[in-house]
């Protein structure tokens, strides 16, 4: 199968939504780093992208938590601070959760099979098995999107795919390039099939929320750790 750390293909034709694809891929593959001012002109001339719809793609990646625009800097790639991720972990862990416990009676057989073949070429990937990260792709391509969707409900679709699922993926795909975690995670994904399988609700939502505890205690290593290097270098 293809890397799924490459960049997907674009496939807007319409002029905004190429600029904003591009640039949202840009921003999740890391190659606009995390607080790096969006000059219209710089961008303009580095994807060859006239500066009306990158304009428009820039508010759009604003409207999706990628982007924000800080006073008298302009536009910013977002950048969380530690404790801005733990919290928003802190959501993630509950709004996943139940959407988990509700897909495990209202998945279908089909979307099961598709979470299934999902896994088998995720444990086939050249980055997890390398240990280089877990990259999954956008929207049908994500594992939790699929899940979120499963739920069936949809007050917790919007909020989860639509208001806050830009800015999840990009910090899964973060924490996902920590020493271990890639195959870490693709176990846990591998636990959280298992109980929808079995159309356990309690089962399915403990899955998923012992899934996204694994990754904020990853996130509290690397911050205590980062913390204790720092000390040592102070002293």
């Amino acid at each position: 199968m293809a890397n799924i750390e490459h960049p997907q293909p674009l496939v807007s034709t319409n002029l905004s939504s190429l600029a904003f694809e591009r640039l949202e891929q840009a921003i999740m593959t890391g190659e606009l780093k995390p607080g790096e001012r969006l000059s219209e002109t710089t961008l303009a001339r580095r994807y060859g992208i006239s500066r009306g719809p990158l304009r428009e793609a820039i508010g759009r990646l604003e409207g999706r938590n990628l982007v924000e625009r800080v006073a008298n800097q302009g536009a910013r790639v977002i950048s969380l601070k530690n404790d801005e991720l733990i919290d928003l972990l802190v959501i993630r862990e509950s709004l996943e959760g139940m959407a988990c416990r509700l897909a495990a009676t209202r998945i279908k057989p089909a979307e099961l099979k598709k979470l299934q073949r999902m896994l088998e070429q995720h444990a086939e990937d050249e980055a997890v098995i390398s240990g280089r990260g877990y990259f999954q792709g956008g929207g049908d391509l994500d594992f939790h999107y699929r899940i979120v969707r499963a739920s069936g409900n949809a007050r917790l679709v919007q909020m989860l795919d639509e208001e806050l699922y830009s800015l999840l993926r990009l910090y899964r795909q973060r924490l996902s390039t920590r020493p271990g975690r890639p195959a870490q995670a693709l176990e846990e994904h591998r636990r959280v099939l298992a109980a929808l399988e079995a159309r356990d609700p309690d089962a399915a939502e403990a899955a998923m929320r012992a899934h996204i505890q694994s990754s904020r205690a990853s996130l509290e290593r690397h911050m205590a750790a980062t913390a204790a290097a720092a000390v040592e270098v102070v002293a």
